[in-house]
């Protein structure tokens, strides 16, 4: 009995150190998990927080670099069918090639006691650039060009306006004509306003007869000034043909037009000049 006592203790004793190696080899591989898992998720972390790098702001390129010499956008035939009396336009004395130019022209057909018949003609140039800040070219152009038709058909005195949107001249076009009543006789104004691309385009044309003279038709007026314009917008886009960027440029565009309200308004400029 004594002896199968001392045997049986003995085997419990062998097991014991087999436990304990048991559970230190488990204990060792769980706490190699956890700091293995802790180090993915301060690797996870550290990745999520880090700054990201944000893209600079870009705006679309102005698509026409120059404007053409503004005496020169019309044909000498159209000037001719225009203002007869006066082809030989005088240049604005603000012009700069890169931004702005204006062209005016005026005849006077003078038939002394049966009266005359005088012409006046107005083309104005604006370009505008893209800017970061007050947006692309284009939509700065087609900004001023609502607000060019807005103010040709809001000048004093005006009488029977009508305004008609143009297919076939550029970006978009409109046309406006009205009657004005000065002491000289009834004028006829044409005003056609043009965008194309960045560019917008102002002709003002306006004839009156004078001293008993018959008043011109105002369908005559409007179709010449339409053929005018015309020529206008083609020779802007010949003036830069070849350079028509159309793509997206960077933030850090050319210096920006100077701003178009600090020119007088051709339509309001072309009832004072007749």
């Amino acid at each position: 009995m004594r002896g199968k006592r001392l045997s049986r203790a003995l085997v419990c004793a062998a097991a014991v150190p087999a436990v304990l190696i048991t559970a230190a080899c488990s204990s060792g591989s769980g706490d190699a998990k956890g700091k293995g898992t802790d180090s993915s998720a301060r690797q996870s972390a550290s990745g999520s927080t880090s700054p990201s790098t944000s893209a600079s702001p870009t705006v679309q390129a102005a698509a026409y670099k120059k404007l053409p010499d503004a005496c020169a956008v019309v044909s000498k035939k159209t000037l001719t069918d225009l203002v007869p009396q006066g082809t030989s336009g005088k240049k604005g004395s603000s012009d700069d090639p890169s931004s702005r130019a204006s062209c005016s022209w005026s005849s006077l057909d003078n038939n002394g006691v049966k009266g005359s018949q005088f012409r006046w003609l107005n083309v104005s140039l604006l370009r505008f650039d893209s800017d970061t800040t007050r947006g692309s070219a284009e939509a700065q152009a087609h900004t001023y060009f609502t607000q060019q038709v807005k103010d040709a058909a809001a000048v004093d005195g005006a009488k029977n306006a009508k305004e008609t949107p143009l297919s076939g001249t550029g970006s978009e076009a409109t046309a406006v004509r009205y009657d004005l009543k000065k002491k000289e006789g009834l004028f006829k104004q044409q005003t056609v306003v043009a965008r194309v691309e960045n560019v917008v385009v102002t002709l003002d044309y306006n004839g009156a007869g004078l001293a008993g003279e018959d008043t011109p038709d105002a369908d005559d007026l409007t179709k010449s000034a339409e053929q005018a314009i015309k020529e206008a917008v083609g020779a802007v886009s010949s003036a830069n043909s070849g350079s028509a960027s159309g793509g997206s440029g960077s933030g850090s565009s050319a210096s920006p037009s100077k701003s178009p309200s600090s020119s007088a308004s051709p339509s309001k400029s072309a009832a004072k000049k007749s």
